[in-house]
Protein backbone atom coordinates (compact mmCIF):
# COMPACT_ATOMS: atom_id res chain seq x y z
CA UNK A 1 0.00 0.00 0.00
CA UNK A 2 0.81 3.48 -0.98
CA UNK A 3 0.10 6.91 0.65
CA UNK A 4 -1.22 9.63 -1.05
CA UNK A 5 1.67 11.41 -1.87
CA UNK A 6 3.38 8.36 -2.84
CA UNK A 7 0.79 8.64 -6.22
CA UNK A 8 3.10 8.64 -9.62
CA UNK A 9 2.02 12.24 -10.31
CA UNK A 10 4.28 12.68 -13.14
CA UNK A 11 3.87 9.43 -14.50
CA UNK A 12 -0.06 10.04 -14.53
CA UNK A 13 0.39 13.37 -16.50
CA UNK A 14 -1.27 13.17 -20.18
CA UNK A 15 -3.71 10.17 -19.09
CA UNK A 16 -6.08 9.66 -21.59
CA UNK A 17 -8.00 6.79 -20.45
CA UNK A 18 -8.17 4.64 -16.99
CA UNK A 19 -9.27 0.50 -17.77
CA UNK A 20 -11.04 -0.80 -15.02
CA UNK A 21 -11.10 -4.44 -14.45
CA UNK A 22 -14.43 -5.49 -12.51
CA UNK A 23 -14.43 -7.94 -9.83
CA UNK A 24 -11.96 -7.14 -6.81
CA UNK A 25 -11.57 -3.24 -8.80
CA UNK A 26 -15.06 -2.09 -8.87
CA UNK A 27 -16.86 -4.61 -7.07
CA UNK A 28 -14.76 -6.44 -3.39
CA UNK A 29 -14.68 -9.63 -5.86
CA UNK A 30 -17.74 -10.82 -4.44
CA UNK A 31 -20.40 -12.51 -7.00
CA UNK A 32 -23.55 -13.17 -5.46
CA UNK A 33 -25.93 -15.98 -7.39
CA UNK A 34 -29.81 -16.70 -6.71
CA UNK A 35 -31.19 -20.11 -7.35
CA UNK A 36 -31.99 -19.13 -10.48
CA UNK A 37 -28.06 -18.47 -11.63
CA UNK A 38 -28.86 -14.75 -11.36
CA UNK A 39 -26.02 -13.38 -10.40
CA UNK A 40 -25.63 -9.57 -8.75
CA UNK A 41 -22.79 -7.51 -7.62
CA UNK A 42 -22.10 -4.43 -5.67
CA UNK A 43 -20.76 -1.51 -6.70
CA UNK A 44 -19.46 1.61 -4.50
CA UNK A 45 -21.53 5.07 -5.35
CA UNK A 46 -17.51 6.57 -4.37
CA UNK A 47 -16.26 5.03 -7.21
CA UNK A 48 -18.72 5.67 -9.53
CA UNK A 49 -18.68 9.43 -8.55
CA UNK A 50 -14.98 9.41 -9.08
CA UNK A 51 -15.88 7.88 -12.45
CA UNK A 52 -17.81 10.75 -13.27
CA UNK A 53 -15.42 13.29 -12.49
CA UNK A 54 -12.91 11.38 -14.70
CA UNK A 55 -14.88 12.17 -17.30
CA UNK A 56 -15.51 15.62 -16.82
CA UNK A 57 -11.88 16.26 -16.62
CA UNK A 58 -11.42 14.59 -20.72
CA UNK A 59 -10.18 11.16 -19.32
CA UNK A 60 -11.87 8.29 -20.77
CA UNK A 61 -13.15 4.75 -19.22
CA UNK A 62 -13.03 1.70 -20.17
CA UNK A 63 -14.22 -1.48 -18.83
CA UNK A 64 -11.89 -4.86 -19.48
CA UNK A 65 -13.14 -7.76 -17.66
CA UNK A 66 -12.83 -11.91 -18.02
CA UNK A 67 -16.41 -12.32 -16.85
CA UNK A 68 -19.39 -11.79 -19.07
CA UNK A 69 -22.21 -9.69 -17.14
CA UNK A 70 -25.12 -8.22 -17.67
CA UNK A 71 -25.18 -6.34 -14.75
CA UNK A 72 -21.55 -5.07 -15.56
CA UNK A 73 -23.41 -3.92 -18.70
CA UNK A 74 -25.87 -1.60 -16.97
CA UNK A 75 -23.28 -0.23 -14.47
CA UNK A 76 -20.91 0.51 -17.57
CA UNK A 77 -24.40 2.26 -19.21
CA UNK A 78 -25.42 3.79 -15.70
CA UNK A 79 -21.98 5.49 -15.50
CA UNK A 80 -21.98 6.41 -19.14
CA UNK A 81 -18.44 4.50 -19.48
CA UNK A 82 -17.68 4.40 -23.18
CA UNK A 83 -15.58 1.32 -24.09
CA UNK A 84 -16.21 -1.80 -22.25
CA UNK A 85 -14.84 -5.55 -22.93
CA UNK A 86 -16.44 -8.38 -21.61
CA UNK A 87 -15.72 -12.21 -21.68
CA UNK A 88 -11.87 -11.57 -22.39
CA UNK A 89 -10.07 -14.52 -21.20
CA UNK A 90 -6.58 -13.10 -22.53
CA UNK A 91 -6.89 -9.60 -21.47
CA UNK A 92 -4.06 -8.36 -23.87
CA UNK A 93 -6.08 -9.05 -26.78
CA UNK A 94 -9.04 -6.96 -24.88
CA UNK A 95 -6.31 -4.49 -24.53
CA UNK A 96 -5.84 -4.06 -28.16
CA UNK A 97 -9.58 -4.08 -28.85
CA UNK A 98 -10.28 -0.87 -26.41
CA UNK A 99 -6.76 0.71 -27.92
CA UNK A 100 -8.27 0.14 -31.59
CA UNK A 101 -11.66 1.56 -30.19
CA UNK A 102 -10.53 4.99 -28.85
CA UNK A 103 -7.90 5.45 -30.92
CA UNK A 104 -5.67 5.23 -28.06
CA UNK A 105 -1.52 3.53 -27.62
CA UNK A 106 -1.15 1.85 -24.16
CA UNK A 107 1.39 4.73 -23.29
CA UNK A 108 -1.80 6.71 -23.49
CA UNK A 109 -3.64 4.53 -20.53
CA UNK A 110 -3.61 3.56 -17.06
CA UNK A 111 -4.40 0.07 -16.03
CA UNK A 112 -6.29 -0.57 -12.44
CA UNK A 113 -6.81 -4.64 -11.88
CA UNK A 114 -5.99 -7.40 -8.82
CA UNK A 115 -5.10 -10.30 -10.09
CA UNK A 116 -2.60 -12.03 -12.39
CA UNK A 117 -4.73 -12.14 -15.14
CA UNK A 118 -4.12 -8.30 -15.37
CA UNK A 119 -0.75 -8.30 -15.26
CA UNK A 120 -0.04 -8.45 -19.45
CA UNK A 121 -2.45 -5.54 -20.35
CA UNK A 122 -1.48 -3.26 -16.99
CA UNK A 123 2.60 -4.01 -18.08
CA UNK A 124 1.81 -2.76 -21.89
CA UNK A 125 -0.04 0.26 -20.40
CA UNK A 126 2.00 3.33 -19.08
CA UNK A 127 0.55 2.95 -15.42
CA UNK A 128 -0.78 0.58 -13.14
CA UNK A 129 -3.04 0.38 -10.11
CA UNK A 130 -4.14 -1.48 -7.76
CA UNK A 131 -6.69 -2.00 -4.60
CA UNK A 132 -4.80 -2.75 -1.27
CA UNK A 133 -6.38 -6.35 -1.23
CA UNK A 134 -4.97 -7.10 -4.81
CA UNK A 135 -2.79 -10.64 -5.02
CA UNK A 136 0.32 -10.09 -4.03
CA UNK A 137 1.64 -11.03 -7.41
CA UNK A 138 -0.08 -7.84 -8.82
CA UNK A 139 0.85 -5.28 -5.16
CA UNK A 140 4.46 -5.96 -5.91
CA UNK A 141 3.95 -5.03 -10.05
CA UNK A 142 2.16 -2.09 -10.10
CA UNK A 143 3.06 1.97 -9.39
CA UNK A 144 0.71 2.35 -6.84
CA UNK A 145 -1.44 0.69 -4.62
CA UNK A 146 -4.49 2.40 -3.42
CA UNK A 147 -5.21 2.62 0.70
CA UNK A 148 -8.76 1.22 -0.11
CA UNK A 149 -10.08 -2.19 -1.01
CA UNK A 150 -11.67 -3.29 -4.17
CA UNK A 151 -14.99 -1.71 -4.65
CA UNK A 152 -14.56 0.20 -1.15
CA UNK A 153 -13.46 3.42 -2.83
CA UNK A 154 -9.91 2.17 -4.26
CA UNK A 155 -11.01 3.59 -8.15
CA UNK A 156 -12.33 6.42 -6.25
CA UNK A 157 -8.89 7.55 -4.69
CA UNK A 158 -6.99 6.72 -8.68
CA UNK A 159 -9.86 8.89 -10.00
CA UNK A 160 -8.59 11.62 -7.85
CA UNK A 161 -5.10 10.88 -8.51
CA UNK A 162 -5.49 11.52 -12.45
CA UNK A 163 -7.24 14.45 -11.47
CA UNK A 164 -4.87 15.92 -9.30
CA UNK A 165 -1.85 14.93 -11.94
CA UNK A 166 -3.70 16.40 -14.83
CA UNK A 167 -4.46 20.08 -13.37
CA UNK A 168 -8.42 19.37 -13.64
CA UNK A 169 -9.09 19.74 -9.83
CA UNK A 170 -9.71 23.69 -10.04
CA UNK A 171 -12.88 22.80 -12.66
CA UNK A 172 -14.04 19.37 -11.68
CA UNK A 173 -13.66 19.52 -7.78
CA UNK A 174 -13.18 22.56 -6.22
CA UNK A 175 -15.29 24.69 -8.28
CA UNK A 176 -18.32 23.24 -7.76
CA UNK A 177 -17.69 21.48 -4.25
CA UNK A 178 -15.62 23.85 -3.36
CA UNK A 179 -13.18 20.90 -1.99
CA UNK A 180 -9.64 21.49 -1.99
CA UNK A 181 -6.98 18.70 -2.66
CA UNK A 182 -5.81 19.10 0.87
CA UNK A 183 -9.45 18.23 2.13
CA UNK A 184 -9.18 15.03 0.39
CA UNK A 185 -6.07 13.88 2.26
CA UNK A 186 -3.88 14.64 -1.24
CA UNK A 187 -0.41 16.74 -0.82
CA UNK A 188 -0.53 20.12 -1.85
CA UNK A 189 2.14 20.13 -4.67
CA UNK A 190 0.49 17.36 -6.64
Amino acid sequence: MHTLNEFPFAKAKGIRMLILDVDGVMTDGSIIMNDSGEESKGFNVRDGHGIKMLQRAGIHLAILTGRTSGVVASRARDLGIEYVVQGSLKKTEGLDTLLVQAGLRAEDCAFMGDDIVDLPPMRRCRLSFAPRDAHASVLKSVDWVATCDGGRGAVRLVAEGLILANGAWQQVVETPYGVTPADCGWPVSG
